[in-house]
């Protein structure tokens, strides 16, 4: 399995491929993986000869009141499963790779060429997170064109995120097919997820007192 953390690296590796008619297929990821995310790896050895992961956590999606830095990290051990897992690349591309412009939190003050999908990315989740949709599809469209997939793997627990992305997709005529890989759980039935709990409940609280007529009673 190879590992890059620049562009060209990797495009010489995709012409290679490209060459050899492999088809590639994409996992964007943010890290930290689990079984959930090599159910996506598994999908796509289903369709794909070449499987690339991505592993990068994308300031752009945060706000500046939500803990970028304490999102958790743990490369070593997701470069591992993923080799595990018969992966056959990892990009694991810096900030500074990502964002030549720079990045900060704050989205007015942002400088460069970010991505929004109006219509369906303001609601539900991004009601409360307006920064977040925009984020990820700016990330996600920055990694399409680095990576250049023939197809990509997302999970149906992230409902919104996949109809985003899939308009995304869409609307930019981007040549990639999406697909939608059923929600792998836990033996107790919960969907596996790495996510800040304090984020959740935030999250949760804020859509509570948004509806006037709900009252919490209860919330773990």
């Amino acid at each position: 399995m190879q590992v890059f953390h620049e562009v060209e690296e990797y495009r010489k590796t995709w012409m290679q491929w490209r060459k050899a008619g492999e088809v590639i297929g994409f996992i964007p990821t943010m890290g930290c993986l689990h079984d959930g995310h090599m159910s996506l790896v598994k999908a796509a050895k289903q369709k794909c000869t070449k499987i690339v992961v991505s592993v990068f956590v994308n300031p752009s999606q945060f706000s500046p009141d939500e803990d970028y830095d304490a999102y958790p990290r743990t490369i070593d051990n997701d470069v591992e499963l993923l080799k595990q897992n018969g992966v056959d690349a990892v990009f694991v591309p810096s900030v500074n790779t990502m964002y030549p412009s720079g990045i900060t939190m704050d989205v007015n003050k942002q400088e460069g060429a970010f991505v929004e999908v109006l219509g369906v990315s303001h609601q539900m989740e991004g009601q409360f997170r307006p920064h977040f949709f925009r984020g990820v599809c700016t990330v996600v469209c920055k990694l399409f064109n680095i990576v250049r997939p023939d197809k990509t793997f997302f999970g149906q627990k992230d409902i919104q995120q996949t109809v985003v992305l899939r308009r995304m997709v869409r609307d930019l005529f981007l040549p990639i097919e999406f697909n939608v890989v059923p929600i792998y759980r836990q033996e107790a039935w919960f969907s596996y997820e790495v996510r800040d709990r304090t984020s959740i409940i935030k999250i949760a609280t804020d859509t509570i007192e948004a509806n006037k007529n709900v009252r919490l009673e209860y919330l773990s």
